[in-house]
């Protein structure tokens, strides 16, 4: 199903001045350890505490019935108050540091960033 927005909402929108959101989805190695994941886990539930443009975090593992998560498990919903924030968030020293718990466990990774529209 396509969706076209009519032109007059979608110009309106300004990247710079809209609340941004960053959709990060985890697929893990089969042999990745329950405590590998859950350094994962925790290592980016402590994001917010150390970078300050991070507005909220949600994170959770899929529990859909329909399966059609291509072997995602993972999925962290980070909120910025504009752009601004996550071009602060990715060179920031912390998350460079989280992306280092990631090696040699995570199989791919899915990243969407949009602007929220109400």
């Amino acid at each position: 199903m396509l969706f076209v927005l009519p032109v007059s909402i979608s110009s309106s929108l300004k990247a710079a001045d809209a609340t941004y959101r960053h959709v990060v989805l985890f697929k893990f190695i089969d042999f990745a350890s329950p405590e590998q994941i859950g350094g994962v886990e925790s290592a980016f539930r402590a994001l917010p505490a150390k970078i300050d443009t991070i507005q909220g975090l949600e994170w959770g593992t899929n529990v859909s019935p329909e399966n059609l998560n291509d072997g995602f498990t993972h999925c962290f919903f980070v909120t910025f108050m504009d752009k601004t924030g996550l071009d602060v968030y990715l060179p920031h020293t912390a998350h460079r540091e989280f992306l280092t718990t990631l090696r040699g466990i995570v199989d791919k990774v899915l990243v969407i960033d949009y602007l929220a529209t109400h």
